[in-house]
């Protein structure tokens, strides 16, 4: 999706949460379970553009109904080459909710598990915040 690609290589985080479904499920390369949710799935990506250095999409695959997209990427964290990819399914409404990152070498992922370690803390207080705005805006 050319929408995800040009915000995410923009760093506009307003415009890749508003590409995401309420019911995205966020797949990490370095934790072992999903973690499901706008409000934490835009914080951790706002975390990752905070980690990530030289961030740049080099290759999209579409499959055949254009609801499923493979973004391959380059990053640098904490000065090695990071190789990865976005896999990201559509809902009907055409919202992201599905994303699924891998990156590799190991040694790269390491670090980039180190690195948002570091942020994490941060992550969940920015979705904890998300939330409560949300909660309050749907009040009467």
């Amino acid at each position: 999706m050319r929408a995800f690609q040009e915000a995410v290589e923009a760093g506009d985080f307003a415009r890749i949460e508003a590409l995401l479904a309420d019911d995205v499920v966020f797949t990490s390369p370095v934790a072992f379970k999903p973690y499901p949710g706008k409000a934490i799935t835009a914080a951790i990506l706002r975390g990752v553009g905070r980690v990530f250095a030289d961030f740049r999409y080099i290759r999209e695959i579409v499959s055949a109904d254009e609801r499923d997209h493979a973004l391959v990427f380059e990053a640098q964290v904490g000065g090695k080459t990071v190789n990865g990819c976005d896999f990201l399914h559509f809902d009907d409404a055409g919202k992201i909710d599905e994303l699924t990152v891998m990156v590799r070498p190991l040694s790269a992922a390491t670090l980039l598990a180190e690195a948002m370690g570091a942020q994490f803390e941060q992550i969940q207080r920015e979705a904890a915040e998300a939330l409560t705005a949300a909660e309050n805006a749907a009040r009467p």
